[in-house]
């Protein structure tokens, strides 16, 4: 019997499956989808993220073609009125290390076992020492799997499985955001990250490895929203990024996709031999960019634990429950650091954007290290 069962197989899912594997549990793999998904998503991993993992050579492998990005800026109208130097914090990673998520998933599952593709989950039953977890694949055939403990990581798809919607507290917020990842060679800020803060909503650029960099975009807000075709889109974008202080990368736009952000924070992680990590249990604002990182974080943090009780065969109890506490104050700490970045890039009017670019070039300037640590993740319980 397989010791644990893992329900989702992106990078959170697949990283506690590799960690369980290096520690010799018996662990199998379960995705809805046939395929991996492709592009381009979250693409930072944050200095808490990089030191957990080491031990298991994830690190080494995501360095090898990351892009180290050692400072951020805020600008506004063009003129600089803030940086955040992740260089100077006291950490063993002192960067944001940037890379397409397919790639950073390829690193993160080394060692993983091939996850069991076309299954769907629907259904997880807790049976005393054991968990049954119903499975249809895709010709439509059914099976019950045995297991004594099952982790679900499967993403917001998957949080119906471990809880009653009403028991899930979601908070739907009406902004919205354009992105697009270009190749813009040439640049002298090729690994500093910038924040635009525009009258008109701000304007985020990421660096990449291979001179390109993500942008990401306000769009507007409530939910009709303006024409959504790709045209539209790319259209809008361009128009913002002109706008905002990036005229020649939006010459260089082929396309843009849209997205709506929320806030859902589940009111635990475990219940007895059924645990749920990842954007399965906290999903918050992808403006950021901690949503990934957080669930890493609980990966890491929780494989030790379920390899100890598989090898001990006694239920670590306090260690779990500690456990759960702190992901759920990372969470919530995460969320409110995304609802603020979120604030201050919506439109203001003129005299609103004169004082907000002056106070946060004031709070960059006297906060000295609290900016850039809690920005790298170093206010999560795990950054110790």
């Amino acid at each position: 019997m397989t010791d644990v069962v893992v329900v989702g197989a992106g990078p959170v899912g697949m990283l506690l499956a590799a960690e369980l594997a290096r520690r010799d549990v018996d662990v199998a793999v379960l995705e809805r989808r046939e395929t991996s998904g492709g592009g381009s998503r979250a693409i930072g991993l944050h200095a808490p993220v990089l030191a957990a993992l080491e031990a298991g050579g994830a690190t080494d492998r995501i360095l090898e073609h990351a892009l180290r990005v050692s400072r951020g800026e805020a600008r506004s109208d063009g003129e600089l009125i803030g940086t955040v130097r992740f260089d100077r914090l006291s950490l063993r990673h002192p960067y944001v290390a940037t890379l397409p998520q397919a790639m950073t998933e390829a690193a993160l599952s080394a060692g993983a076992p091939e996850p069991e593709r076309g299954t769907t989950v629907r259904r997880i039953r807790l049976d005393g020492h054991r968990a049954h977890v119903a499975t249809t694949n895709a010709a439509g055939a059914e099976r019950e799997r045995v297991a004594p403990i099952v982790v679900v990581a499967a993403g917001v798809g998957a949080r119906d499985l471990v809880f009653r919607p009403s028991a899930v507290r979601r908070t739907s917020y009406p902004d919205r955001y354009l992105m697009s990842d270009v190749a813009v060679p040439g640049r002298a800020d090729a690994d500093v990250a910038v924040v635009h803060l525009a009258r008109g909503g701000v304007l985020e650029s990421f660096p990449l490895p291979g001179d390109r960099r993500r942008f990401v975009a306000w769009d507007g807000e409530s939910d009709a929203g303006p024409d959504d075709s790709p045209g539209a889109r790319l259209a809008r974008l361009r128009a913002a990024m002109r706008e905002r202080g990036e005229p020649e990368a939006a010459e260089a736009l082929t396309g843009a996709t849209g997205f709506r952000v929320r806030r859902v924070l589940a009111p635990a992680m475990r219940r007895g031999r059924l645990l749920v990590i990842g954007d399965s249990a906290h999903e918050i604002s992808p403006i950021g960019g901690q949503g990934m990182n957080l669930g890493l974080l609980d990966a890491a943090t929780l494989a030790p634990l379920l390899g100890d009780w598989v090898r001990t065969g006694r239920e670590p109890a306090d260690a779990l429950a500690r456990w759960e506490r702190e992901r759920l104050r990372s969470a919530r700490t995460a969320g409110r650091i995304a609802a603020v970045n979120m604030r201050l890039g919506r439109p203001v009017s003129a005299p609103t954007h004169a004082l907000r670019a002056r106070s946060l070039g004031a709070v960059l300037s006297a906060t000295g290290s609290l900016v850039p640590r809690a920005y790298a993740m170093g206010l999560d319980a795990a950054a110790r």
